[in-house]
């Protein structure tokens, strides 16, 4: 929490001093329109997410159960956690600094740099710098969603929207099915048996659900209104 504090008072310097602005540029201030925008894009995410685990299920053959353990604390524990990373990560990503970049550069080129670090950050957080075939594969699908979470903010000038998608996915992935570096969350992973499939099922069951995401995430922003900055509250 301290971390998410700094990072504010980090952000309002910036802010202050290079836009002559306040926080307010986070957009997060509750409103009707961002809270219903949160819920909707929340759960299309975890759903698009979920699927995946479906598809692992049914052609996989993995079998998944409740956590022993699970209790009112773990459950609390895992969404706080999951909470602050997100929020850490977008006041870095989709930021002042992303507010900064579209004032000063334009959108195109704020969402592309800010897509690469995005990318880029994840050799770090993954721990895979070095690897270089996971390094190009990693950078793909993280700056790609890095970029959807980037164009959310700068049609909204609001985090609710990349909080959202971003949320959706990592508690749904990381806490939900257990595969995110808290450990055990709500379902844990009893039965993983070899399983021959298709080239064509394989990459749907590895590749839909993010896709799928995109896809819906994308189009569903691209026929939002622009919000213009001048109008920033």
């Amino acid at each position: 929490m301290l971390g998410i504090l700094v990072q504010l008072l980090i952000s309002w310097v910036l802010i202050h001093f290079i836009e002559k602005k306040n926080l307010s540029v986070l957009g997060f201030r509750p409103t009707a329109k961002r809270l219903s925008d949160f819920v909707l894009f929340f759960l299309l995410t975890a759903a698009c997410c979920f699927s995946g685990f479906l598809l692992r299920m049914h052609f996989g053959r993995e079998v998944w159960g409740v956590n022993p353990l699970l209790n009112v604390q773990l459950l609390l524990e895992g969404a706080w956690w999951n909470i602050k990373s997100v929020l850490f990560e977008e006041l870095i990503f989709r930021g002042v600094v992303l507010y900064i970049l579209i004032r000063r550069v334009g959108v195109a080129w704020a969402l592309l740099i800010s897509a690469v670090v995005f990318g880029i950050y994840h050799w770090f957080s993954f721990e895979i710098f070095g690897q270089v075939k996971m390094m190009i594969y990693v950078f793909f699908l993280t700056g790609i969603m890095g970029l959807l979470l980037a164009f959310g903010y700068s049609k909204t000038l609001s985090l609710y929207i990349p909080c959202a998608i971003h949320l959706g996915w990592n508690i749904t992935r990381g806490f939900v099915f257990s595969e995110g570096s808290i450990g055990k969350g709500v379902f844990i992973l009893l039965e993983q048996p070899i399983v021959n499939v298709s080239w064509f099922t394989y990459c749907m069951i590895e590749y839909f659900p993010l896709a799928s995401a995109l896809l819906a995430g994308f189009l569903i922003l691209r026929k939002r209104k622009q919000v213009e900055l001048k109008n920033k509250v």
